[in-house]
């Protein structure tokens, strides 16, 4: 459920951009601000929290220096120079050392002579693309951010991750005048994001290695965040607008089987995955809403602080899962083989295939999608951007 905070007056800068995860998803989020920044070109978002994929590019966003425009123009241009072999390794070699790792390790009992296996994909070519594009220091924290915050262009950024250490939800804030929250399981950290806290958000369960922040082993920020706006409205926000993933479908969609007989791991991997990334934006907004509703019925004398919260969430007019399938031969053909394995093509709906599709049509056309939905829905958002809370 969404934190009901109360907050102090309404500042200047209330206005959120909130970025779930989806791996190789996330590219849908680009293409919607690049045509939302072209319309809005005095657009500017005070507060940017992210989660998993949506940390890399909440990340890039608060550390460019400059209008939002060319921050944008900027993230188009990193995913475009994604490819899978720039996230994890897809050489033979390395695929099948760690099969052999991972078998070992299944064998072994927990004896002493089993390997130690750090996630099914090796992820050093991540780490590398995101120095060179994220651009960090020595220490590995962003100069950007912390000119931003000074310059009062940027109020605060925070990037969600889960701990694998205590099974606590963490997020970790930069930014001016913040004070730390703590809810059930949930916790935030005021530091200087650096580019472990962005590996560590995007660290795919399982698949994707987890990374070590000060005493404990952190992974990706969906696994535990139940309510992805919460971030946003402790940090001040009165207007958010959230971009999700995942289609709405109608119920008639809803109810259409995507596989004809017993579900292969990669179907059951991805209702994990659509439950981690995706359900909390949902109650999110149905929490928000009905708390909304709520609050217009009482005097402001009678509403113990809280204020409503405005939210606007853009979805995908098309099934991204869907249309992964489309491009799932043009991956490299052991990781192809291996994802085929898993049963990729027993389902009409590969989400799993989804979140690792890092291939450049794949990339492009999501992006052209969230191009065509900002158009679509440029009303709702102009509203979103005009209008002050009461």
């Amino acid at each position: 459920m969404t934190d009901a905070t109360p907050q102090l007056e309404p500042p200047d800068d209330d206005l959120a951009l909130v970025l779930v995860g989806g791996g190789a998803r996330a590219a849908y989020q680009v293409g919607f601000l690049r045509a939302l920044v072209a319309k809005h070109p005095t657009l500017n978002l005070p507060i940017i929290t992210g989660t998993s994929a949506g940390a890399i590019n909440a990340t890039y966003l608060a550390s460019r220096v400059g209008p939002l425009s060319e921050a944008v123009g900027g993230l188009v241009e990193l995913w475009r120079k994604q490819r899978v072999e720039e996230v994890f390794r897809v050489d033979g070699l390395s695929l099948l050392g760690l099969l052999l790792r991972w078998g070992l390790r299944l064998v072994s009992g927990g004896g002493i002579l089993a390997p130690e296996v750090r996630g099914l994909l090796d992820t050093a070519p991540l780490r590398r693309f995101l120095e060179r594009t994220l651009e960090p220091t020595a220490n590995g924290e962003f100069v950007g951010i912390a000119r931003n915050i000074a310059a009062r262009r940027l109020r605060a950024v925070a990037i969600t991750t889960s701990s694998y250490t205590t099974g606590q939800s963490v997020v970790w804030v930069q930014g001016a005048d913040i004070e730390n929250w703590e809810r059930a399981n949930r916790r935030s950290r005021k530091t200087a994001i650096t580019i472990e806290h962005v590996m560590a958000s995007a660290a795919l369960p399982l698949f994707f290695p987890a990374i070590k922040l000060g005493d404990g082993w952190y992974g990706d920020g969906g696994i535990r965040m139940l309510a992805p706006c919460s971030p946003a409205i402790h940090l001040g926000a009165r207007r958010i607008l959230a971009i999700s993933n995942r289609c709405r479908s109608s119920m008639e969609e809803a109810d259409r089987p995507v596989i004809r007989q017993y579900p292969p791991p990669a179907q059951i991997a991805g209702q994990m995955i659509q439950s981690m990334f995706l359900d909390g934006l949902d109650r999110d907004a149905f929490n928000l809403e009905r708390l909304n509703g709520l609050l217009s019925t009482l005097p402001e004398t009678e509403r113990q602080g809280l204020r409503p919260v405005d939210l606007v969430v853009i979805r995908p007019s098309r099934d991204l899962g869907r249309l992964a399938g489309e491009f799932e031969p043009q991956l490299p053909w052991l990781f192809r083989h291996l994802t085929r394995s898993l049963g990729s093509r027993e389902t009409a709906s590969p989400d799993l295939l989804s979140l690792l599709m890092f291939q450049e049509n794949y990339i492009d056309r999501l992006m052209e999608i969230g191009a065509e939905d900002a158009e679509t829905e440029g009303d709702r958002v102009a509203a979103l951007l005009e209008r002050r809370p009461q």
